[in-house]
């Protein structure tokens, strides 16, 4: 939710192809309909139309959906005020893309136990996947995995229709963000394959990740 059009779509298509489903829209008002469709919001706080602070509340108000504020203005009050809002992190511009990732999955990072509490059995179809019991079914048949190959499916099924990337699997599956992604990924994917009959089960997006898929 960025209030300069151009930098919005240049910073939609780079989230994108770093395996991020994001969109963008050009008014506070806009946002307040969009937020709740959103895992995380970033929100540009000098809007065309309404106070960026009140956005920020109202949204707080209304979901715990992760907000990062981001806006020109840097003194510690209005970081403070940003804050208080409801913000749970705060960038100044301008900033550099690497950082603004790094605060993503950190805000992301801070947010995801809450969500695996709420989402303890994911259904996909015939497929049933229950975190508290760390079991996968397939049509009612139990299916055997490890530790990592179940950390993998459930971390796809959690994002049903977008696409997770390498770089998020080795950190939230191996818990190894400095690791460059190798054949381990494709080796476990490829085994969860298998167990799973079908190929289809997990579509490679060339290039990005990997995405839950239907047979």
């Amino acid at each position: 939710m960025e209030s300069d059009a151009c930098s919005a779509d240049s910073l939609v298509q780079k989230l994108r192809r770093h395996g991020y489903r994001a969109a963008s829209v050009a008014t506070g008002a806009k946002a307040l309909q969009a937020h709740r469709s959103a895992d995380l919001v970033l929100l540009d706080l000098d809007l065309p139309d309404l106070d960026g602070l009140e956005v920020c509340r109202a949204i707080r108000a209304d979901a715990d959906t992760p907000v990062i504020a981001i806006t020109a203005r840097d003194s510690e009050l209005d970081r403070v005020l940003g804050l208080q809002a409801g913000a749970d992190d705060y960038m100044a511009k301008p900033y550099g893309f690497r950082e603004l990732m790094a605060r993503i999955e950190a805000v992301m990072r801070r947010f995801r136990p809450q969500q695996r509490a709420l989402q303890q059995v994911i259904v996909h179809g015939p497929l049933h996947i229950d975190a508290g019991k760390r079991e996968i079914r397939l049509h009612q048949v139990p299916v055997d995995v490890t530790r990592k190959e179940f950390g993998l499916l459930y971390l796809l099924a959690s994002h049903p229709g977008s696409i997770v990337s390498r770089k998020q699997l080795m950190t939230q599956v191996w818990e190894d963000p400095g690791s460059r992604p190798g054949r381990t990924i494709d080796t476990h994917v490829s085994s969860l394959r298998n167990k799973l009959g079908s190929s289809n089960w997990i579509i490679t997006v060339r290039g990005v990740g990997f995405r839950l898929g239907s047979p």
